[in-house]
């Protein structure tokens, strides 16, 4: 997707901090982080929300789960907890339409969220 700011930090015409990247997968902090851990998982491929995601690749979304999980241990808040957010569409606060899972922790959280 040209005008997609994910798809750019996909084939790097933008920058990120990448903390982990598989064959179909990316992660990297946030630019505005709302916990010490705010990492963004997402499908190198473009798929504009968790709901396309879902319909259209059912493996992917394990793949999406499991190196959220591997961000939590890498960044030593697995065991103490984390949260996974998936904001689908804009009254969800979805902002990028390209499917992306927080990872946040490192910090109490609170419910309900925002």
């Amino acid at each position: 997707m040209p005008d997609c700011l994910f798809c750019k930090i996909v084939t790097g015409e933008v920058p990120a901090t990448v903390v982990r990247a598989t064959e179909r997968t990316l992660a990297f902090r946030d630019i505005n982080p709302q916990a010490p851990t705010h990492v963004l998982v997402i499908p190198k491929e473009h798929y504009a929300n968790a709901a396309e995601l879902a319909s259209a690749a059912d493996a992917l979304v394990s793949e999406v789960l499991l190196e959220a999980h591997a961000v939590a241990v890498d960044d030593g808040i697995a065991e103490a907890g984390y949260r996974l957010v998936f904001n689908t569409g804009p009254n969800a606060g979805q902002t990028v339409d390209h499917m992306h899972c927080h990872v946040i922790g490192g910090r109490q959280m609170h419910w309900p969220p925002g």
